[in-house]
């Protein structure tokens, strides 16, 4: 056989993941704040980037009359187009009779010029969060006063580098507390070197970690000089600082309240038995009473198991929603986005016009042709992705109506796939959609992901229940039994089984143990416990008066 060479055509089809569809995937899942840490990279490395204005734009002479066109997210099946609408304006209404997406208006700028994502809500946020009269009296009275600005900061200033924060005092920190004392407390050099390294390894709530081994030989000190000196950060403020566990954080403020004495210092030294409320070990460990243990019990719980969280530390984001859900004057669900969410940005073909004219070496032409590329890319993204948000959104709200009318009770089984065969795209893009965001309803805030629950059948071969909903049942009958009738995991099967939910004993002590709630004989001992104080109280009150009453 012949070795010979020829030239074939051949025709196939292949998924290409192209960089750019690569980045708007990565795009869809990111989170608000994610987000615009992402969109300010953009704008430091793309020139050809630009925020857009918090106000409207003045026409540029020259510039073609920008059309209005007419829009339907009815035709729109999550492919990339070549549309540029604004995607804030997006607000669809479900209605109790007919679920339709609304119709927006969107400015279609020619690329000759600019193009542009302004985010403007069809209905304003005022209208949901309404202004109270002296806010809206003072916001006028402030908006009326004249400008004015003093060297010294005397008169108030509206110039944008007025930063009202710079005027707030420093939050004080644990460890700039304990440092405080420290300098009072210590005048040796060596002294204030170990308390300074160990006050450096306090957590925030106030404990050091268990093990000091290496402290000493660290420091070059010997271990008495560490105890001592941690002898004495523990009498800091507040009391209990600078503890290794949690025994000897009570003990020390037990200390400070004079109230360890032999009885307490075995309670605390077995708070393994009081976690498991065995009462019973405990007293006859501590050789007291029902009535002295109980007592006590009262002060541990009264103390501070964590004293350093009094003071600042990391600050805690804010969850943010990227969905507003508010009703609709017709019965039903208006969804709208968060404008303050979604970046804004828009493309400045102006100033690539200008370059174009001068540039003359290829590498630099080559260069800000792919920053207009990148830039025009973003902004069709950022709307693109706005826009499958709120149809994912809106598709979860009309599936999930029960939930919103009347509570977590009527939250329905829902799954991926449900919500991406009724608005025509894939489940992996509404798994993105619906990861770190969140909806912010007239029942609080919640994530996505948390409309989407498993499906528990039902005794009587009817509809199936949510997962959550029967965790809210499990709840609902728990913390309604009498603590002389306490619930076991069998009974609360039998309840629910009489309530049309088919459930195993497994699956509610799973959902029981998810809730933090104790079994049952943990629970009785607990209610036991309470009542036998609120019946110890009012006779302890009447011994009190009978004392201290006059002969």
């Amino acid at each position: 056989m012949a070795l010979t060479q020829r030239l074939e055509f051949r025709q196939s089809q292949s998924l290409v993941m192209t960089p750019q569809l690569m980045q708007a995937i990565k795009l869809l899942q990111l989170s608000n704040l994610d987000l615009s840490a992402f969109v300010e990279e953009e704008l430091e490395r793309n020139p050809l980037l630009d925020r857009a204005s918090d106000g409207p734009e003045l026409p540029v002479a020259g510039e073609p009359v920008a059309e209005r066109a007419e829009f339907s997210d009815s035709g729109d099946s999550g492919s990339y187009g070549d549309e540029g609408g604004d995607a804030s304006d997006m607000g669809t209404s479900i209605g109790s009779d007919a679920f339709e997406t609304g119709q927006e208006e969107w400015l279609n700028r020619d690329l000759g010029t600019r193009t542009e994502i302004e985010q403007t809500l069809d209905t304003p946020l005022d209208n949901v969060f309404s202004e109270e009269p002296a806010e809206a009296a003072a916001r006028v009275a402030q908006d009326a006063a004249p400008t004015a600005y003093t060297e010294w900061g005397g008169g108030a200033s509206n110039d944008d580098d007025y930063n009202l924060e710079a005027f707030v005092a420093a939050e004080v920190t644990l460890g700039s507390h304990l440092a405080e004392q420290l300098a009072v407390a210590f005048s040796g050099p060596a002294q204030r070197m170990i308390g300074q390294y160990l006050i450096d390894l306090v957590d925030d709530a106030g404990y050091l970690p268990p093990d000091l081994g290496q402290a000493a030989e660290r420091l070059g000190a010997s271990q008495a000089d560490v105890d001592a000196v941690l002898t004495v950060l523990q009498k800091f403020d507040p009391p209990g600082v600078c503890a290794r566990n949690l025994s000897e954080c009570l003990a020390i403020q037990l200390r400070e309240l004079n109230r360890y004495d032999p009885a307490m210092q075995a309670l605390v030294e077995n708070l393994d038995l009081l976690a498991k409320r065995d009462i019973a070990s405990l007293r006859k460990l501590c050789g007291v009473d029902d009535e002295d243990i109980t007592d006590m019990i009262g002060e541990i719980r009264r103390l501070d198991p964590k004293p350093g969280l009094k003071f600042g530390s990391a600050r805690t984001q804010t969850m943010v929603p990227d969905v507003y859900v508010r009703p609709g004057p017709d019965g039903g669900w208006h969804v709208e986005l968060n404008s303050d969410t979604l970046p804004r940005v828009l493309v400045n073909q102006v100033y690539y016009t200008e370059l174009s004219k001068t540039i003359r070496k290829d590498g630099d032409k080559s260069y800000f042709t792919d920053c207009l590329q990148n830039a025009t890319w973003l902004v069709r993204a950022l709307d693109q992705r706005a826009r499958t948000i709120l149809k994912v959104a809106t598709e979860i709200v009309r599936q999930q109506d029960g939930f919103f009318t009347h509570g977590v009770a009527h939250l329905r089984p829902l799954n991926l796939k449900a919500v991406a065969d009724a608005i025509q795209m894939h489940e992996s893009t509404v798994s993105r959609v619906t990861a770190n965001k969140y909806m912010a309803t007239n029942r609080g805030s919640f994530e996505l992901k948390y409309f989407f629950t498993a499906s528990i059948a039902s005794a009587d071969g009817g509809e199936a229940h949510s997962a959550e909903a029967v965790r809210h049942h499990i709840k609902q009958l728990i913390d309604a039994e009498a603590p002389s009738a306490i619930l076991s995991d069998d009974t609360i099967v039998e309840r629910l089984r009489e309530s049309g939910i088919d459930i195993a004993r497994r699956t509610v002590a799973k959902y029981r143990e998810a809730m933090r709630i104790p079994s049952s004989v943990q629970r009785r001992r607990d209610k036991q416990s309470m009542l036998g104080n609120a019946l110890s109280a009012p006779a302890t009150a009447a011994d009190r008066s009978r004392d201290t009453a006059p002969a």
